[in-house]
């Protein structure tokens, strides 16, 4: 039997959801009966008869394409591309088992836009499904899994057909599928359907949670085409020199590391002289791209040029992804002689244990038509006895630590292994990445209680959790209901936490709570990885939607929504009663000034920090330990390499160049001067304020101001003036002037010329107004400035062209004397060619205009990227690709340039998936550990003066920081790094220590109390911003403020109030030992305020 949730599913939804864009291709499996000739399977797809279906270049790919929801998969194409996505569109996937695992498969997977997903099962629901299947409830107890769950599916993605099926998975079923996945199935099943897929090229993919252990199996058949190995951009590098040898070599331009590996495949262009290697556009970059081999971090080798011209000059060398063919051995073959992908290098030898563990398994469930029982020491031993091979006693024991776990079920393990399989399974719909060869073992057995022995007869309690509590115990779950975490954000890895930590039942007792916080509203584009959250939910707040959602899932978890940002201005909110309360913080931000700031708080308020980020296939752990471990303000990232300015300004060499420069002029047009001419409308002391500013800056700010006063426009036909007069002055005035300063046969100073390398000689643009770019151009920038004046749009193009011909354009010549920098040195060092006389007459015109402009009301635009009806990507596209063609540099797409000028972080469910549910595994780490409220003696963690306490290093074994690149795939896991070590006469101190003063003292107190206490003489004294006291600072003052109360300094210094909320004063010092007179290293001050 087979029904599909569908069509019903956008009747679910209201208001109605936007029709399918999908239903040119949509087939239907009817009773078992599929249409073939629109379903092809993946075997199918890669034979050399579908060629044009593999490449996206038949019909029916470019209609979908064409058809594809991009502000819904935006941030996914980025780390897909459309190929890849129109490929999954096409492709129909069945899931075997719908249970924690199966569905978080499923989400995954519909959540990324294939064609259909048929969830497949022939199990009831039962109360233990309810601890990991989220989207079954109690009333569902007794369905069938697949059909109690599809409805809920099937919202998730109205372009993805969702249907069940719960019948025999037959031959002639299997074959119309892209891929198959199998959960929860028996070893006979897993061979049977092996046998049916592998044959025909079918992907096929088993996988299996069972405790803290996890297995995935793929086997993508034979001769994969893998298109893409890792998804990284292809490098492209610029050319110095090729000789002319049997073994020729490229060298780069100087400080030009080429990035590439040995094997790497490129192809050339712009070469001048070697024109013989130039590629062909009109063929394929494959059949084109030279083999290499590195020499060097500067050179390559490309082979045989004897029979070539001589290199003159120029050229890039861009990387060419070359598809790879992977076989792949059946279910059957690979068990005897598997290979592992290594998931933890710490524990190099648990793969083929697991893998004999996993075998024995399945013979135990066939002997005995159950489960081992939890915890029980006559089944562990029956496994045990099962598992064929020789392994020693730690081998034994993990053996039997599996079995004791193996009846119960992880939410986060299913998060885990759920993201690693959706991934797979695109990666057998689109031939995107390289896949798993072919057996994943994970485990998370540092999450088990110690305190847990093997009992005759482990009590299953008849909740919701049991299959949680089979694993780690009752006590375990108490403490998890308990808990009183802070989620700071909403989104992607927000949705993930806030499922994970319901569904495990954090904060679902007395007492327990879950904050989450995010000031944000839904945007579609949220739609395709925050999973909570669904098209009637779009402009609504984040938190209040996602807490919803949550308690849909699970009605005991206690969820407080709040729609605030985390900063100083929001400290009365969480403030010191607030986060004493927690038991601990998980940030899901997007941003590194809001984690740096929670991140900090954490560390004062000594609270455990759960950190985690992702970038497309890439993504990151890092738990946070009080006293233990370093914090995430400890390392950061190095700063992104900035385009230097004379580069954006005259010298672009590459599309970014061009964007950046497009995004620059958007917002000195639209956004920074009627921002400037908005604040001298409504401050009159504003000249006064900007002539105060440094350097050139006033002259730069009053320009701006008349211009968008003086000489701002009345009526629509003046702001396509300006565009056209504006496109003129960037797109030909300035290159002929350019031109002019550096003519096209310029040599520098060694004799080379000026206009090669990274300097690409440009070409005054012609305006044509036939010319769809141009005529782009003048639409976007009129209207935009239209938007800022109240003016009344026109996006009419025959009429902008009517109005664009009445323009009169003056006629330029380039102009000796004009200073152009040619680079950032030069610029720095030149001077403005205004002198303070002209400074002076444009602040006259101002002042004359003020009254002239009464009234006037200027609309700053902020740009906003994914809004496709404000014109804002218009201009910068247009704008971008006119510069471009300037210089002849590749245009780039709607698409690309809003990835890069919006500055879009790539992102997809799979990723976030994984790393959600390896945060929440060291969330239960840190319940393990004694990471609580109720549990922590925060009295013992006092600083005393036998200094910090040394790492308790097999507590700190325990947790583990994590990288993943889904793409490779690689896992990445290693032990926090415990906090640094300072010390000062014999005191060590970390991060997480301070100076405690918990009485009123006066500055003069103070300074004693050091003294005396700690052998430290004071030397500066500072709160905030604000210097308290210096050893420099006048005896006159310094002796005023000797006699204050710390309280009462602060408020005389800062000349302000100590808000309500503030309980204590975080006080920075200098020192020097008093013994040594050296500087000395020592942490700050928390000084107690006195209560109110």
């Amino acid at each position: 039997m087979q029904m599909s949730c569908s069509g019903s599913a956008e009747k679910a939804v209201d208001p109605p959801t936007k029709k399918r864009k999908l239903e040119c291709v949509a087939a239907s499996l009817v009773d078992g009966k599929s249409s073939s000739a629109t379903v092809p399977s993946t075997g199918q797809m890669q034979s050399d008869a579908n060629q044009q279906q593999q490449q996206g270049t038949d019909p029916e790919s470019q209609k979908l394409r064409d058809n594809m929801d991009e502000n819904l998969y935006s941030r996914q194409l980025y780390v897909l591309g459309h190929e890849a996505m129109v490929r999954m569109a096409r492709s129909v996937v069945l899931i075997s088992g719908l249970g924690g695992l199966g569905v978080e498969i499923a989400k995954n997977v519909i959540l990324a836009g294939v064609k259909k997903v048929v969830l497949h099962d022939t199990k009831l629901v039962s109360k233990a499904d309810l601890a990991t299947q989220y989207f079954l409830r109690d009333a569902d107890i007794g369905r069938n899994r697949a059909e109690a769950s599809c409805q809920h599916l099937a919202e998730l993605n109205t372009y993805v057909d969702v249907e069940f099926y719960i019948g025999e998975l037959t031959p002639d079923y299997i074959k119309e599928c892209a891929v198959v996945v199998l959960t929860e199935t028996t070893r006979d099943e897993q061979l049977r359907i092996s046998e049916i897929t592998h044959p025909l090229n079918i992907p096929f993919i088993v996988a299996d949670t069972v405790g803290v252990f996890a297995q995935v199996f793929c086997d993508f058949g034979t001769q994969f085409v893998v298109r893409d190995t890792n998804g990284e951009n292809p490098i492209s590098t610029m050319i110095a020199s090729i000789t002319n040898d049997k073994e020729a070599v490229v060298t780069c331009l100087d400080e030009m590391r080429h990035g590439f590996e040995d094997g790497d495949f490129v192809i050339f262009n712009e070469i001048k002289g070697m024109t013989e290697l130039n590629a062909d556009p009109m063929q394929s970059p494959e059949a084109q791209a030279h083999r290499i081999k590195v020499l060097g971090p500067y050179t390559f080798s490309i082979g045989d040029t004897t029979g070539l011209s001589h290199y003159t000059g120029g050229g890039v060398a861009t990387q060419v992804k070359m598809p790879v063919k992977v076989d792949f051995l059946p279910f059957g073959k690979a068990l005897s002689n598997p290979e592992f992908v290594m998931t933890d290098f710490g524990k190099f030898d648990s793969p083929p244990v697991l893998h004999a563990a996993f075998t024995a398994l399945h013979e135990f469930v066939k002997n005995n038509s159950r489960l081992p029982k939890p915890w029980n020491e006559a089944d562990a031993s029956s496994l045990l006895s099962l598992v064929e091979g020789d392994f020693n006693e730690g081998d034994g024991k993990l053996i039997k630590t599996f079995s004791y776990t193996a009846a119960g079920q992880l939410a986060p393990m299913c998060a885990v292994i759920g993201g690693i399989v959706a991934q797979e399974v695109m990666k057998g719909c689109s031939g995107k990445f390289f896949p798993i060869k072919q057996f994943l073992y994970f485990d998370a057995i540092e999450c088990l209680p110690e305190d847990l022995k093997p009992v005759e007869n482990f009590e299953i309690p008849d909740v919701r959790y049991a299959s949680q509590v089979c694993v780690l115990g009752h006590k375990f779950q108490e403490k998890l209901g308990k808990l009183r975490y802070f989620i700071v954000g909403a989104g992607a890895i927000g949705c993930e936490l806030l499922k994970n930590f319901a569904m495990s039942g954090v904060g679902a007792g007395k007492d327990g709570n879950i904050f989450v916080t995010d000031m944000d509203l839904i945007e579609k584009s949220n739609l395709n990885r925050q999973f909570l959250f669904r098209q009637h939910d779009v402009q609504k707040a984040k938190s209040s939607c996602a807490a919803k959602a949550i308690k849909a899932m699970n009605p005991e978890v206690n969820i407080t929504a709040h729609l605030n940002r985390v900063g100083p201005d929001t400290e009365s909110i969480y403030n010191d009663e607030f986060f004493h309360n927690l038991d601990g913080v998980a940030n899901a931000l997007d941003n590194v000034d809001a984690r740096i700031y929670m991140d900090r708080r954490c560390v004062y308020y000594h609270l455990p920090l759960l950190e985690s980020g992702t970038l497309g296939t890439k993504g990151n752990v890092q738990v946070v330990v009080p006293f233990m471990t370093e914090s995430y303000s400890s390392s950061q990232d190095p700063p992104e390499k900035s385009i230097p300015i004379c580069t954006l300004k005259n010298f672009p060499n590459a599309i970014e160049h061009t964007l950046q420069w497009a995004r620059d002029a958007f917002e000195g047009l639209f956004t920074q001067a009627a921002e400037s001419a908005s604040m001298f409308l409504k401050d009159p002391n504003f000249i006064q304020r900007t002539q105060a500013l440094p350097g050139y800056q006033p002259v730069e700010v009053f320009v701006a101001v008349k211009k968008a006063l003086v000489d701002r426009p009345k009526n629509f036909q003046d702001c396509v003036a300006w565009a056209r007069n504006y496109w003129q002055e960037q797109y030909s005035n300035q290159i002929k002037q350019l031109l002019h300063n550096f003519p096209p046969d310029l040599k520098t100073s060694s004799g080379h010329d000026f206009w090669s390398g990274p300097k690409r000689q440009p070409t005054p643009l012609e305006f044509d107004i036939r010319n769809e770019v141009h005529l782009d151009f003048i639409v976007a920038a009129a209207n935009l400035l239209a938007q800022v004046y109240g003016i009344q749009k026109n996006l009419d193009r025959q009429r902008v062209t009517e109005m664009v011909q009445a323009v009169d354009v003056p006629h330029f010549v380039p102009r000796d004397g004009v200073r152009i920098a040619e680079n950032d040195s030069q610029l720095a060092n030149g001077s403005n060619n205004m002198d303070m006389d002209q400074q002076e007459n444009i602040v006259q015109e101002l002042e004359e205009a003020r009254n002239q402009v009464a009234g006037l009301i200027i609309n700053p635009l902020d740009f906003e990227k994914d809004d496709d009806s404000n014109q804002h990507m218009d201009f910068i596209v247009a704008a971008s690709n006119l510069r471009a063609a300037n210089y002849g540099i590749e245009p780039a797409d709607r698409h690309k340039s809003k990835l890069i000028a919006g500055k879009i972080i790539p992102a997809i469910a799979t990723t976030t998936s994984v790393v959600a549910g390896l945060v929440t595994l060291e969330l239960f780490k840190l319940v393990l550990l004694g990471y609580t409220r109720t549990d922590r003696d925060r009295s013992k963690e006092i600083w005393g003066p036998e200094g910090a306490p040394p790492v308790d290093a097999k507590k700190l074994a325990y947790f583990k920081n994590g990288f993943v690149n889904l793409a490779l795939p690689l896992f990445a896991f290693s032990e926090p790094l415990a906090a640094a070590r300072q010390s000062f006469n014999g005191r060590e101190w970390t991060l997480w220590d301070r100076f405690e003063i918990n009485q009123e003292m006066t500055l003069q107190g103070l300074l004693e109390h050091f003294r005396k206490v700690y052998g430290l003489e004071v030397t500066m004294l500072s709160q905030g911003v604000c210097m308290l006291f210096s050893f420099f600072m006048a005896p006159q003052r310094k002796d005023e403020r000797l006699a204050l109360t710390i309280p009462e300094l602060v408020r005389r210094v800062s000349k302000k109030t100590i808000e309500p909320h503030v309980r204590a004063l975080v006080l920075e010092i200098c020192c020097n030992d008093v013994a040594s007179d050296e500087d000395v290293e020592v942490p700050y001050i928390r000084y107690q305020l006195p209560p109110n």
